[in-house]
């Protein structure tokens, strides 16, 4: 069967998208992590929430085969040496500020060539790598995707080609404002919904919803985090 020249052109361009893509994960200090989640879970098993599900997340994009490459931005020493140990790149915060250190790590892969990037939740427990796979896809027809959070109101997820197409607008009433700051650009957008991407674990009820909650529980007594220990949750690194 002879490929028609428009399709052929349409896989060159897919897989141009894909080769410039890539992921920026946003991790705040974990210390000040799911503070929400204080009355149920001691700092050290938030600490260690935070670095299972930021684990799940990073492999699950690398099990995808479609993004160049993969950064997770945060203040604390050892959420980046856990990133770099499972073979992303850690890098630290260059401006205070949840969306102010977020919009420079993104001029800074712009400049260094990146053409389409993806914001993602690090707290995504139950992420598929075939919704990303779907979410990366999006790009190919709208330059805005936006992923609803399961309350409707937060992102859980932000692809812009190219980066920074609309500003970082992350806290309340995210997915309003991004919508609005879309049609304010006159720029096509398209939320897209999966229940793997719009589950992210703030609160305790959250864990009842993900089912997590009785899995953290068996899991206090044999030291095991949800599904599995990851080697970097014994890390200890001296503070300065």
């Amino acid at each position: 069967m002879t490929a028609h020249p428009e399709h052929e052109q349409e896989s060159e361009q897919t897989g141009a998208l894909l080769s410039s893509c890539s992921a920026l994960i946003p991790v705040k200090a974990l210390a000040a992590a799911k503070g929400r989640l204080a009355g149920y879970l001691t700092p050290a098993e938030r600490a260690q929430l935070v670095l299972t599900m930021l684990h799940h997340v990073v492999t699950t994009l690398q099990a995808t085969g479609r993004l160049s490459r993969i950064v997770v931005v945060s203040a604390d020493e050892r959420v980046r040496a856990c990133a770099v140990s499972w073979g992303a790149e850690g890098w630290p915060e260059a401006q205070p500020g949840h969306n102010a250190a977020l919009e420079a790590a993104a001029r800074r892969l712009q400049a260094e060539g990146v053409a389409a990037l993806l914001t993602i939740s690090a707290d995504l427990p139950w992420l598929k790598t075939e919704e990303v796979a779907a979410l990366l896809a999006q790009a190919q027809r709208y330059p805005v995707v936006l992923v609803p959070a399961h309350d409707g109101q937060g992102t859980n997820a932000l692809l812009l080609r190219p980066p920074l197409l609309v500003p970082y607008l992350f806290g309340e009433q995210s997915l309003q404002r991004y919508c609005e700051a879309a049609q304010r650009r006159r720029l096509a957008y398209r939320c897209y919904e999966s229940p793997g991407l719009a589950l992210d674990i703030d609160t305790p009820e959250d864990l009842q919803r993900s089912g997590l909650a009785e899995r953290w529980l068996s899991a206090r007594s044999s030291l095991h985090c949800l599904r599995e220990r990851t080697p970097c949750q014994s890390l200890d690194i001296p503070q300065p």
